[in-house]
């Protein structure tokens, strides 16, 4: 019984609950949703691309591949989310900062990360809870905005 009483002590106290992280993660239905928005809306501007989401953590939750789309667009969408979950910032602006010459610039060797235009880091109530990536379209501007188009189509479910 005096076991059951130290447990419960230990677990109610404000040191035990600083031990854990609450976390918020998109669902699959929530991941698969923001790639079809994201996916249509560069199908709409003429762009056959890969578009990518990635979990908080950077491990790939859907990828979906247009037809024509070239076979490297898969691994570079998922790079490009995959960088702007971990450097929690829009590969369109890294890709500035990491110029040949600038501080940063190093950055650009890490494996499995990609620093062009087209990968969001999606928030919702404040936290990073995944990435979304596109690869395919002219240039880094265009899968950003196909990025974020698909982010604007479920910004109402990322509120809550």
């Amino acid at each position: 019984m005096r076991h059951a009483l130290l447990v419960a002590a230990a677990i109610a106290s404000p040191a035990a609950a600083a031990d854990f992280i609450p976390l918020r993660l998109m669902s699959p239905p929530l991941a698969l949703e923001l790639a079809q928005a994201a996916l249509r809306s560069c199908q709409e501007r003429g762009y056959q691309v890969a578009v990518a989401v990635v979990d908080r953590f950077g491990v790939p939750q859907v990828m979906l591949r247009d037809a024509l789309a070239g076979p490297h667009t898969p691994d570079t969408a998922i790079a490009k989310a995959r960088t702007a979950v971990s450097f929690r910032a829009p590969t369109e602006e890294l890709s500035a900062l990491t110029q040949a010459g600038q501080l940063n610039s190093a950055i650009r060797h890490i494996p499995g990360y990609v620093f062009l235009g087209g990968g969001v880091p999606v928030e919702a109530g404040g936290m990073i809870v995944g990435g979304i990536g596109i690869s395919g379209g002219p240039g880094g501007a265009e899968d950003d905005a196909c990025a974020r188009a698909g982010i604007a189509a479920i910004e109402d479910r990322l509120l809550m």
